[in-house]
């Protein structure tokens, strides 16, 4: 079996999962709003230690992609990229929405607040299947859109082990370690004072 370090920062949560060659699974898990730069790289330490482990034997690593906090995802998806790049290995990005579908195994509705009235909305008909796109709906249009026969899921926190599973698996030319935002960042590029460069 694929040796899988993965890694969730998208909640308020730094959650690491070492899936090991004989199908066990060792997790690490910290409740904290900020911080995840500062715990990160010792939390994967301390994980790969006590499973007689190190950088070396890791054969791929997966992440979240989000949608989730913009700070700690960035940071869970920068480590994710570093230790690939660094041990050239595969990294496997998965979407929130869809980690969280893999915690029941018939049809599920993902229903995550977003904030602003807003929710993070997405259906599927079995665990890590989707019927439809992910999407930003308002939350009482996202309500009215669960089926009767479909599990609802309103935790923001994956179960990192199967996270580690299911990335272990997945093809990483279909899994890309690239940011899910759904909602578009608040913040946008200032133009109106742009200097024209020259030749253009």
């Amino acid at each position: 079996m694929t040796i899988a370090l993965a890694i969730d920062t998208a909640a308020p949560r730094l959650q690491l999962a070492l899936l090991l060659a004989d199908g066990r699974v060792d997790t690490s898990i910290d409740e904290i709003t900020t911080g995840h730069a500062e715990l990160i790289f010792g939390r994967i330490a301390d994980l790969l230690a006590r499973n007689g482990m190190g950088y070396a034997d890791l054969e791929r690593i997966v992440t979240t992609t989000g949608p989730g906090s913009f700070t700690g995802l960035r940071i869970g998806l920068s480590a994710a990229r570093g230790l690939g790049l660094a041990r050239d290995i595969p990294v496997v990005g998965v979407p929130s929405l869809l980690a969280l579908s893999l915690s029941v195994t018939g049809p599920s509705t993902v229903l995550l607040d977003a904030r602003r009235g807003e929710a993070y909305f997405q259906t599927f008909s079995a665990a890590g299947v989707p019927s439809t796109e992910a999407a930003l709906l308002p939350m009482d249009d996202a309500r009215t859109g669960i089926l009767a026969e479909s599990q609802l899921i309103e935790s923001p926190f994956v179960d990192i082990g199967l996270l580690a599973r299911y990335g272990a698996t997945a093809d990483p030319a279909t899994h890309h370690s690239e940011a899910s935002y759904v909602r578009e960042a608040d913040a946008k590029p200032q133009t109106a004072a742009r200097i024209e460069r020259l030749g253009t």
